[in-house]
């Protein structure tokens, strides 16, 4: 598997003979690739980092590996028969950081692996005896320990997931996040809405009567544990929805959430601002989105014309951001159906693979830059971490996710367009250990790729600013910090560099009894700073 810091593909440009389907300032081109199975993935299965096309059957995975140059090469490996096919969600990720995509098929009965081998060449079926109702799947580090879990989304009874021992054994585990008796769970999403820089669960809901629609937010406290809050963010709605649209649409640096019906019988769509306080407004009202009134399953963001703004893609229909909450319409720029979303020529734009055809995004003047993020002391795919951009214009982030919207399974590539900037001032990457990447004027129009601390590592922080008192503690650790506790965010890692403890520092103190006697580094994020000072625990 290569795997280069800060490796710059050349970009092509590729030619493309077919319908044309356009919608504003946004056209595509659709182009047959001669799929044979159920089309699920656009994903590096190979460990380029250059996307791929990925259709399944029960005893094969086809893939089309993209080459620089644009074009693809064929390949398909026949697999034992799969006990359980992705009718309903496809998942991808290298679980086992071998440096080749497993894939996570979430059938109606139950879920089936397909664990890649050490050369790409084969998959190892593995099922488990459980019968799970599949929905919504991801790949995400639950209990943050560097080895990427897997979640499944259930219909009819609590929500299930699969923990990793390390070594790419995968435990069953069913119940604690999402236990509503009956299901009623579609579509899952692992976002960090609080800028605490850990995942936080969000379940759209569907079915049923009101109280098993609820849709549901699980916060992660930071420690393993999950508290579910959706009531309290005002984001509980029995509102009938199978999936929703994670991003920050007015670039002020946290995630806002568009939730999209399924049908309007039971409520219209939502576009939620996140107020910065642990709460969520709706602001459909004024968003320009009152009269858009279709309907359906998938919705995902991604910015398709490059020009800074967050849209929102939405059964097929692409709701052009405005970078303020509000939206113009672009309807049936793709097919009925949002499919699965990647850089498929290299060119920077996003295109969409559905139904066996890759539309095209025949892209415009705008500037942008693509990020692949491999993790060390992290999962090996960085899923989980917040990225970063700054511009002359502003900031804009990112979370890489496996599982976007309901059924398929899109690029985990950070994608930024920037507009009219002709540079980007720092790149910043909150790792799921803890760590930070920082990368000053990054080059634009290009995809790079970041190894986790591959730029610098806590101990360039530590400063005298900082102060801590007493010092050692058994219990209580009293804070002293210049700049003040605003958007504070603190993290704690012991002498093998593992973050212990995070959340959001609150007050001039922080309980550490909790954790084990011993060396610690004590970091704290804060409007722009970090600063990091040792401790001793009793």
């Amino acid at each position: 598997m290569k795997k280069p810091i800060l490796l710059a593909f050349s970009l092509l440009t590729l030619c493309v003979y077919g319908q044309q389907r356009s919608g504003g300032d946004l056209s595509f081109t659709v182009s047959s690739i001669g799929t044979s199975g159920t089309d699920r993935a656009v994903v590096d299965m190979n460990g380029d980092y250059l996307d791929d096309v990925v259709s399944v059957t029960s005893t094969n995975v086809q893939i089309f590996y993209q080459q620089p140059d644009g074009s693809f090469v064929e390949t398909n490996i026949t697999t034992t028969p799969a006990d359980y096919n992705p009718s309903w969600s496809l998942a991808a990720a290298d679980y086992d950081r071998n440096g080749y995509t497993d894939l996570l098929y979430g059938g109606g009965s139950g879920v089936t692996f397909m664990r890649a081998n050490n050369d790409g060449t084969g998959f190892t079926e593995i099922s488990g005896p459980e019968f799970v109702f599949s929905q919504r799947s991801n790949f995400i580090d639950i209990n943050n320990d560097g080895n990427l879990d897997a979640f499944v989304c259930h219909d009819v009874e609590p929500n299930v997931y699969y923990l990793n021992d390390g070594d790419g054994n995968l435990t069953h585990i069913q119940g604690g996040l999402g236990d509503f008796p009956s299901g009623g769970n579609y579509g899952s999403v692992w976002i960090d809405y609080d800028n605490d820089r850990d995942m936080d669960l969000f379940i759209a809901k569907c079915g049923g009567g009101p109280d098993r629609r609820d849709n549901e937010l699980h916060n992660n406290n930071g420690d393993g544990t999950f508290s579910e809050i959706g009531a309290e963010t005002n984001l509980e709605d029995s509102m009938q929805t199978w999936s929703s649209a994670w991003g920050d649409y007015d670039n002020d640096g946290d995630m806002d959430i568009w939730i999209g019906a399924s049908t309007t019988s039971d409520g219209f769509h939502r576009l939620m601002e996140n107020n910065g306080d642990g709460t969520f407004t709706d602001v459909i009202s004024t968003s320009g989105l009152t009269g858009f009134s279709a309907t359906g399953i998938e919705n995902c963001p991604g910015d398709f014309n490059n020009d800074g703004n967050l849209d929102i893609l939405s059964n097929g229909n692409i709701l052009l951001g405005n970078g303020d909450l509000t939206f113009t319409i672009e309807s049936n720029v793709l097919s009925s159906s949002n499919g699965a979303l990647g850089d498929l020529n290299n060119d920077g734009f996003l295109d969409a693979f559905i139904g066996g055809s890759i539309y095209y995004n025949a892209g415009n003047g705008n500037n942008w830059i693509a990020i692949n993020t491999v993790g060390t002391d992290s999962n090996i795919n960085g899923i989980g971490a917040r990225v970063e951009i700054e511009t002359e214009s502003g900031v804009q982030i990112r979370d890489i996710r496996s599982g976007e919207g309901f059924r398929y399974m899109s690029t985990m590539r950070a994608h930024f367009g920037i507009g009219t900037d002709t540079s980007i001032d720092r790149l910043t990457i909150y790792w799921p250990s803890g760590a930070v990447d920082e990368i000053l004027n990054p080059n634009i129009n290009e995809t790079i790729t970041v190894e986790e601390g591959s730029t610098f590592g806590l101990e360039d922080f530590l400063t005298e600013n900082l102060i801590l008192y007493p010092n050692p503690t058994r219990s209580e650790l009293n804070i002293n910090l210049q700049y003040g506790f605003d958007n504070a965010i603190y993290s704690v890692f012991d002498v093998q560099g593992r973050r212990v403890m995070n959340g959001v520092l609150e007050a001039g103190s922080l309980d550490v009894s909790g954790i084990t006697a011993g060396n610690y580094i004590l970091r704290i994020m804060t409007n722009g700073t970090i600063q990091t000072q040792r401790f001793i625990k009793q």
